[in-house]
């Protein structure tokens, strides 16, 4: 639980893009790191024993030029793992390492597409063999992902949310309870249990302020706002449990250590902070603990993840900033 200090720099092609959780890490068992952040059309790829690698957008058969990308993220299914990538065209799904496209999936653009942007963006695997992809419209579109091969199926869309999708979170073995949360631009969160079809439990209205990132962990939704509050809710109530105002600007990046319960966050404010999340377990309260606070100077913090499942190593990404930086045990 100590403190953090800064072990090394990774250089990346190009600098990132602002976008929310502009991060991605795949820590495979036994295997090295592997880091992906997006800078315009392409992903910036590290790790996994190759080269550095850059994936394009795709255009989606459109003359255009290419489209920017919104979003990757590793989906680790029990049978598979995916590299996905979102953009304002459609859905990219990969094998891990990017080698080869497994499934491209066009976004309905409209006829006259200046009134609102189209994209999609928020990722998560659930429910063991789905993928679910967040649209600017709100829907959020459910992907089923068979164990091998390419044959993949939108098999459901949900369509709760009147506003953009920014970030869905799952929580792996936990399927029909609560096991997945969504997020919007005005801060409405959507709880969802996955199956062969998915049921909605529960809607939590927003409050004014962007819900930018979102996550689970036993059974609590912990969710970050532009107005640098991070919020705990009751994943099965929908009841909010703590409250704290841990940025002073606009929360980028949340992610969870499964094992541990601590929660990184990361903000234009160019701050990271480590939490702890825990029940009591006599009154069953939610309880936040402040761990660690890193300041990365003079950089607007726009990825944060956790790169091992007990929270001990972190890495961080910033607007303009052609590296990764990682941090673990002081």
């Amino acid at each position: 639980m100590g403190p953090y200090r800064r072990e090394r720099t990774l250089a990346l092609r190009s600098s990132s893009s602002a976008l929310y959780n502009n991060l991605a890490v795949l820590c495979p068992p036994a295997r090295p790191l592997a880091f992906g952040a997006v800078h315009g059309t392409t992903l910036n790829l590290l790790g996994n024993e190759g080269p550095p690698r850059q994936l394009q957008a795709r255009g989606g058969g459109s003359a255009l030029s290419t489209p920017l990308l919104t979003q990757a993220a590793w989906c680790e299914l029990p049978s598979r793992v995916l590299l996905v990538l979102t953009s304002q065209r459609g859905v990219q799904m990969y094998e891990s390492d990017g080698s080869t496209m497994v499934f491209w999936h066009a976004l309905n653009i409209p006829e006259h597409p200046a009134a609102h942007s189209v994209f999609a963006r928020g990722i998560a695997a659930a429910g063991g063999r789905f993928i679910c992809v967040g649209t600017s419209s709100g829907a959020v579109l459910v992907f089923d992902i068979p164990p091998k091969g390419t044959n993949v199926t939108l098999s459901e869309v949900l369509e709760q949310h009147r506003d953009p999708i920014t970030d869905i979170a799952a929580e792996q073995g936990q399927e029909g309870a609560g096991d997945l949360v969504t997020a919007d631009d005005s801060g409405t969160l959507c709880l969802w249990s996955s199956g062969e079809e998915f049921t909605l439990l529960g809607k939590i209205p927003g409050s004014g302020s962007t819900c930018s990132s979102v996550t689970l962990w036993n059974g609590i939704v912990a969710a970050g706002y532009g107005n640098g509050q991070i919020r705990l809710w009751e994943a099965a109530s929908g009841r909010i449990r703590a409250q704290v105002s841990a940025h002073a600007r606009w929360i980028y990046a949340l992610d969870l250590a499964p094992l541990t319960g601590k929660l990184l966050s990361g903000a234009e404010d160019s701050f990271v902070h480590v939490w702890k999340l825990s029940r009591n377990p006599d009154t069953d309260d939610i309880e936040i603990r402040h761990c660690h606070a890193e300041c990365v100077t003079d950089t607007q913090v726009c990825g944060a993840r956790f790169c091992d499942p007990a929270g001990d190593t972190f890495a961080v990404t910033g607007y303009d900033l052609s590296e990764i930086l990682c941090y673990g045990p002081a």
